[in-house]
C-alpha cells in the first residue's frame, strides 16, 4: 500500500513537471526501482505511465501540426523504426548491462534536460539542416527513445530547429507527435514481452493525467526557471545515488 501510495504522488509530480518545464521521466524511472522493480521492467513500465501523457500532449497541440506532409510522414516513419530498434536493443541486453548503463543514462538525461534549452537557443537560426540529415537524427533518436527515452524530447526540438521550423507551437506539436509514436511502438514491444507491470504502470498514468492537467495551475504560479533548477538538482541527486549504489 505504501508503495503504490509512494508511486502515485511521484507520478503525479511528474506529470505537473512534464506539464511545466519537462523531466518527469528523471523522478518517475527510479521511483520504480526504488520499490523493488528490476531496472529492465521498470523502464518499460515508465514508458507505459508516462506514454498516456505524451499522447493527450499530441491531441491538445493537435491544431499546430502545420509541417509539411512529405517530413510528417518522414519522420514518423523514423520514430517508428528507431522505437521499435530501441526497444529491441533493450529487451535483448541483459538486466546486469542495463543496470551498469544507468548511471550514464541519468546523466544523459540530466545534462540534456539541464543544457537543452541553452543548446537550442543557440542553435537556433546558427544551423539548417538539410532533410535527410534531419530523418538520420531523428531515427537515431528514436533509438535511443525506445531504449530509455530521457532528454530526447530536447534533442527533438533542437532537430526540429535546425530544421528551420520556427513556432514554438509547432515545434511542441511535432515533437509530442514523434514521441508519441516512438514511445507506442516501444510499448507494443514491451506489451509482447510481457514485462510491464500493469499495476505499476496503471497508478502512475492517472497520477500523471492529474499532474499534467494541474500544471496548468501551477504554470501561472511558479516560475518555469525555478522549477527546472529543482528537477535539475534531483536528477543530479539521484544519478549520484546510481553512481555510488549502482542498481543490481
Amino acid at each position: 500500500m505504501l508503495s503504490n501510495l509512494f508511486l502515485f504522488i511521484v507520478a503525479v509530480i511528474a506529470g505537473a513537471m512534464n506539464g511545466v518545464a519537462g523531466g518527469g521521466g528523471l523522478i518517475a524511472f527510479p521511483a520504480l526501482m526504488f520499490v523493488g522493480i528490476p531496472p529492465i521492467p521498470a523502464n518499460a513500465t515508465n514508458t507505459a505511465a508516462m506514454w498516456v501523457g505524451t499522447a493527450a500532449s499530441t491531441f491538445a497541440y493537435r491544431q499546430d501540426m502545420s509541417i509539411r506532409r512529405w517530413e510528417f510522414f518522414t519522420l514518423t516513419v523514423a520514430s517508428v523504426l528507431g522505437g521499435t530498434i530501441g526497444s529491441y536493443i533493450l529487451l535483448n541486453t541483459p538486466s546486469k548491462s542495463f543496470a551498469g548503463l544507468i548511471p550514464y543514462l541519468m546523466l544523459t538525461a540530466t545534462l540534456l534536460f539541464a543544457f537543452g534549452k541553452r543548446i537550442n537557443s543557440w542553435l537556433q537560426n546558427r544551423f539548417k539542416l538539410p532533410m535527410w540529415l534531419v530523418i538520420i537524427f531523428q531515427f537515431l533518436i528514436a533509438i535511443y527513445g525506445g531504449f530509455f527515452g530521457g532528454g530526447g524530447g530536447i534533442v527533438i526540438l533542437a532537430i526540429l530547429e535546425m530544421m528551420g521550423v520556427k513556432s514554438i507551437h509547432t515545434m511542441n506539436a511535432v515533437k509530442s507527435w514523434l514521441a508519441t509514436t516512438l514511445n507506442a511502438c516501444a510499448l507494443l514491444y514491451f506489451m509482447k514481452a510481457g514485462i510491464i507491470v500493469w499495476s505499476s504502470a496503471i497508478l502512475m498514468a492517472v497520477g500523471a493525467l492529474i499532474g499534467g492537467y494541474s500544471s496548468a495551475f501551477f504554470a501561472r504560479k511558479v516560475s518555469s526557471v525555478w522549477v527546472r533548477n529543482f528537477i535539475t538538482c534531483i536528477g543530479v541527486s539521484i544519478t549520484s545515488y546510481f553512481f555510488l549504489f549502482p542498481a543490481k
